[in-house]
């Protein structure tokens, strides 16, 4: 590959001035992305037509700088770095990775010179870990840590902690504070200026072991999940290149909200999923009521499709007889009854064990072969194994089994489900779980997501499915135990990051412990990490929250806010909706983004409100703009989303919604929880009096 000179950097626009600390700072993120648009330059003139073998090689390798050029991208209201570590020597001490009198400044990726001298370290090096967890106590060789302000792109203040001055206090960062607080317009965004020590401990553990995460609202477990994701492709990145990374959130709203985060940190090929996608073999048209939803996601449903899957084999009773030339081979039955067996002892999946059967037998045939004096090769076991006698009698031992197809028997077959439920589930749950009419088809099947679910089961006792190296599960309190399953599927052979809210489940099937889901996951030995400190959420407002744990999740430790600004908090008793659109309006003289969250049935007399008083609102997912600040939210779709103001509207509405009274206050804990700056709960009937 023939690689131009690099272009040389331009000087910065102003010249350093001794004196003046700010200038010098300028100067150099001026000069940084001067280098960095150099570094884009190089990558966009690489000449290819010398080092490619043919046009595959050709077209790999254009996609390889393609990805390239997209992650060299400079983000003009991003700034290219929002810290400096200066680094300490004493004498005869140990070294982390700076030596004496270096600087560092540390930012979302990795930039360099014309020499090939760093101008900024990316935020996942080893050299930039004391950023996040350097202090006083322990100031890790760094005699400074500064971090910068900005105001879209421009770098306009800075703040400094001389950690190893022990006459300076410890203090906490109004720019840290400020970060945090920062309003939001758009989707969400990186915390990588921001990130904690805990925070950092969870972000920079290693592959090889999976982390559940609990944390409360407010905390930053996503963020935290997707950092996690961002470290280990810097960390591992052939071994992850090679097995695939994936992000599961709860639905598309919240993907779309979260989508920017990872391309922000320069990482492009990160794959996100609901669930939903994952176990997508059939199309999903039809809906469980609430009881035959929780039956079919509880793992014993695996048992029964196990059970019904390996029904099929029928162990055999006549030999077979295979014909080659003028020779007559016979395979008696005990000895295809001991190779049928051996395979099911085994476990090996259906599939797998109806593929290997047609070898088995025709080793059989080949041990006769050579007693009787034959030296018979591969060729000839191939031969055998696709002789017609071979074929069908695999055929009736061993008959193939389409997923769905069984599926749909089990759930429209009183009397296939008893066999086959039997001392698994009790004759009212299979009644619970039956459909009422026969169905023709697969096809024709008004199939729900459990339904699904089960499907997939079903698919992986047939055939293996793939693994992924790394998996990110947010919002996993929701899941069933049947979706445990299925996401574990997806890593048998990687790790996970679990993440979630045991007081937001808002599922019939919620998780009640994360021992026992990551027991479903596969991921018993998953490390259990708890986030309680609460970076986004006002105390005011999480302490009105709080009120309802003791009612969803006895014993779970409620999140403390360290914002110093306690925000601001209003419950209003009113009398109509006009009343409702004020607060938005209240709301939206502020800068940053609203949220109006409603329960569903509510959510078409509020649009009509707000489009007949001229206030234009998007739907969740959808991206905010500076015109248009208001979202319009149902509040089954609020989880994980985040305003920096939030009307919310009824909260006794919100809970009646639910199918029970725990359900519907979960529901409303999540929603009390979505603004970072300011809420305003309206109501007109009273509230719910778990509350007062």
């Amino acid at each position: 590959m023939s690689e131009p000179v690099p272009a040389p950097i331009p000087a910065p626009v102003a010249a350093p001035v001794s004196d003046d600390p700010l200038g010098r700072e300028r100067s150099h993120l001026a000069a940084s992305r001067a280098a960095l648009r150099a570094m884009r330059e190089d990558a966009e003139s690489l000449d290819i037509k010398d080092v490619t073998a043919n046009w595959v090689n050709a077209a790999v390798l254009s996609r390889q700088i393609e990805e390239r050029i997209k992650a060299l991208a400079d983000l003009s209201h991003t700034p290219l770095f929002f810290g400096r570590l200066d680094y300490l020597h004493a004498p005869g001490a140990e070294q982390a990775e700076g030596a004496e009198g270096e600087q560092f400044y540390i930012g979302r990726r990795h930039v360099h010179d014309a020499d090939g001298d760093p101008m900024v370290i990316d935020w996942r090096a080893l050299v930039s870990q004391p950023f996040y967890r350097a202090s006083k106590k322990d100031p890790l060789d760094v005699g400074l840590r500064r971090r910068f302000g900005y105001t879209g792109g421009d770098l306009t203040a800075y703040e400094d902690e001389h950690l190893s001055d022990p006459s300076e206090t410890a203090a906490t960062s109004k720019l840290l504070q400020q970060e945090i607080e920062r309003p939001r317009v758009g989707p969400m965004r990186d915390i990588v200026a921001t990130i904690q020590p805990e925070q950092d401990e969870i972000v920079r553990s290693g592959l090889g072991g999976s982390v559940c995460v609990q944390g409360g609202p407010g905390t930053g477990k996503t963020a935290v999940g997707l950092h996690r994701v961002a470290y280990l492709l810097y960390a591992h990145r052939e071994r992850l290149a090679r097995t695939g990374t994936l992000v599961i959130g709860p639905n598309s709203s919240f993907l779309q909200y979260i989508e920017q985060v990872l391309p922000a940190l320069g990482e492009l090929e990160v794959k996100q999923a609901t669930v939903d996608d994952l176990v997508a073999h059939v199309e999903v048209r039809g809906t469980d009521e609430s009881a035959a939803a929780v039956i079919k996601g509880d793992a014993r449903m695996a048992d029964v499709l196990r059970s019904a899957v390996y029904s099929h084999v029928t162990l055999p009773t006549e030999p077979v007889v295979v014909v080659r030339g003028s020779r007559r081979w016979r395979v008696p039955a005990y000895e295809l009854e001991a190779v049928a067996r051996e395979l099911l002892d085994r476990g090996i999946r259906y599939g797998a064990a109806r593929e290997a059967l047609p070898q088995r037998i025709a080793h059989l045939v080949l041990v006769q072969m050579e007693r009787s004096g034959e030296a018979p090769d591969d060729r000839v076991q191939d031969a055998v194994a696709r002789n017609a006698a071979v074929k069908a009698a695999v055929k009736t031992l061993w008959p193939p089994v389409e997923p769905a197809k069984l599926v749909l028997r089990l759930l429209t077959d009183a009397g296939f489900l008893a066999v086959h439920a039997a001392g698994i589930l009790d004759a009212d749950e299979q009644k619970e779980i039956l459909w009422a009419k026969p169905v023709r088809s697969v096809k024709a099947a008004k199939w729900s997501a459990a339904d699904a679910v089960l499907i997939d089961e079903t698919t992986d006792l047939v055939q293996r499915t793939h693994s992924l190296g790394h998996v990110v599960l947010d919002e996993a309190q929701d899941l069933s135990p049947m979706q445990y399953r299925a996401v574990g599927r997806r890593c048998t052979t990687g790790s996970a990051t679990v993440l979630g809210d045991l007081a937001q489940g808002t599922t019939p099937w919620a998780t009640r412990s994360w021992a026992e889901a990551l027991t479903h996951l596969g991921k018993s030995d998953a490390v259990i990490e708890e986030l309680t400190a609460g970076f986004r959420v006002p105390t005011d407002v999480i302490t009105y929250a709080s009120r309802l744990l003791p009612h969803i999740a006895p014993g779970l430790t409620p999140v403390a806010s360290v914002r110093e600004n306690p925000g601001f908090f209003d419950v209003r008793a009113i009398s109509g909706e006009g009343e409702v659109v004020a607060a938005c309006e209240e709301l939206l003289r502020n800068e940053g983004s609203t949220g109006l969250i409603a329960a569903d049935a509510r959510i078409p007399d509020l649009a009509q409100a707000l489009t007949a008083a001229g206030i234009g609102h998007l739907s969740p997912g959808e991206e905010t703009t500076h015109e248009t600040r208001l979202t319009l939210v149902p509040a089954s779709l609020a989880k994980g989303l985040e305003y920096d103001y939030v009307v919310l509207d009824d909260p006794q509405a919100v809970v009646d919604a639910e199918p029970d009274e725990r359900t519907g206050l979960r529901r409303l804990y999540v929603a009390l929880t979505r603004a970072v700056s300011g809420l305003i709960v309206t109501h007109t009937t009273p509230l719910p009096r778990e509350l007062s």
